[in-house]
């Protein structure tokens, strides 16, 4: 059975899952806050905070700030979106998105972008070339 902490923590994560969904298909043009999670849960935002901190040792923004890249780098992935675009979606200003992304990845948007879109060779043994 699951202990409240992770029956709270396992709702999080869902909801923000489909928060990011409406977002990106334009159902909602407003990122959450905090406050607006835990709405959802009818507990209060300290009370989620401190809840998830406890159940994983990490702050609840550090979930949501994983999965916004995670979508970031889904979306970056489609060369029809400009980093703009994915800013935009994701409720970013573009110069702000750029160093959040940077930060968070360690490379920038755009950088992110030619690695992702280059292809992997894969060695063809010489008996299998001929």
């Amino acid at each position: 059975m699951m202990s409240r902490n992770e029956e709270i923590f396992q709702h999080y994560l869902e909801i923000i899952d489909i928060h990011l969904d409406d977002l990106i298909s334009g159902r909602t043009d407003r990122m959450y806050e905090l406050q607006d999670i835990a709405a959802q849960l009818f507990i209060h935002p300290t009370h989620l905070s401190t809840v998830i901190k406890q159940h994983t040792g990490h702050h609840p923004c550090f979930f949501y700030e994983q999965k916004i890249m995670e979508q970031a780098k889904i979306m970056l992935q489609n060369p029809q979106h400009s980093v703009a675009d994915v800013a935009y979606t994701l409720t970013y200003d573009p110069s702000n998105f750029t160093k959040w992304f940077k930060a968070f990845a360690g490379v920038t948007p755009s950088k992110y972008r030619q690695q992702a879109a280059v292809p992997v060779r894969v060695a063809v043994p010489v008996s299998m070339a001929s």
